[in-house]
């Protein structure tokens, strides 16, 4: 078993993941990370991007269809998995994840921050706030992995995203919180690779030129997947999309537990293991 860090930087499209983030590319560059081009689900939303990163079920199945939908997941996510196979998981994230895999409505109060082992997410950190500062995040993600070592940890900052709201893709405030997430990761991620992590980076969709996403733009559509370890191959594997129902597979066969039956039976390239159906 390989511990595992997922982090979802929400919102970054895959062209700026590729030039406004210098030490990411550094490693692959480097021979020491594996670069590829996801095409997200549609809709091309957050809520349900996340119930597809974590369960591996499209929309139309799993009835997460709009950000709007709130109610717990009614299907296996990788926190459940994980737990049920004697791991340990963790996550600092947005709400909208607690409310899939915890319970929902958030409850600001009583919910921000939770400790229940029998729960799928049994150490979680959660903000509400969309202006949460990445850098806190970090610190809380990082507090969860030195202080409970899960087996899985799930980091999803958001700042990327609410600067392209504002500004829209097309500025120097949107690549700009690149920039700022490079230089955090870039203080965090040395530190993990020698403990011996896995590690994905990844987006749940892009953001377009208007400052918008939910439709079926490359800009939108179109995010990058970063992986580090010891199982996968270094290179560059762009030629093809990655599908975005790949990814909660591939985080299974990092942690050897077996996929759910709901997750398709994916190949990666350039992961060492077959990703398990």
């Amino acid at each position: 078993m390989s511990k595992t860090i997922v982090i979802v930087l929400d919102g970054l499209r895959y062209d700026v993941m590729l030039s406004s983030m210098g030490y990411l590319n550094h490693l692959i560059e480097k021979s020491q990370a594996a670069l590829y081009k996801v095409k997200s689900e549609l809709p091309s939303l957050s809520r349900p991007l996340y119930e597809v990163l974590l369960t591996g079920t499209p929309s139309y199945i799993n009835g997460i269809t709009a950000n709007a939908v709130v109610r717990l997941s009614r299907f296996q996510s990788v926190f459940h998995l994980a737990r049920n196979n004697g791991l340990k998981t963790a996550a600092a994230a947005y709400y909208w994840v607690s409310e899939l895999y915890h319970r929902a409505p958030f409850d600001y109060f009583a919910d921000r921050i939770q400790h229940d082992e029998t729960r799928p997410i049994q150490h979680g950190m959660f903000y509400f706030d969309d202006r949460y500062p990445d850098s806190h995040l970090l610190a809380d993600a990082e507090h969860l992995r030195r202080t409970y070592d899960p087996d899985f940890l799930y980091i999803h900052p958001m700042n990327i995203d609410d600067t392209g709201h504002k500004f829209t893709s097309d500025s120097a405030e949107y690549r700009g919180e690149a920039l700022k997430m490079d230089s955090l990761l870039a203080m965090l991620l040395p530190e993990w690779i020698r403990a011996g992590y896995h590690i994905l980076v990844t987006a749940d969709h892009g953001m377009n030129a208007d400052g918008n996403h939910g439709g079926t733009g490359e800009a939108e559509r179109d995010v990058g997947l970063i992986a580090i370890g010891e199982r996968f191959l270094p290179g560059i594997y762009t030629g093809e999309y990655l599908p975005q129902l790949a990814v909660a597979p591939l985080i299974c066969g990092l942690l050897d537990i077996p996929a759910s039956e709901d997750m398709a039976e994916l190949t990666v390239p350039g992961f060492r293991d077959p990703v398990r159906p």
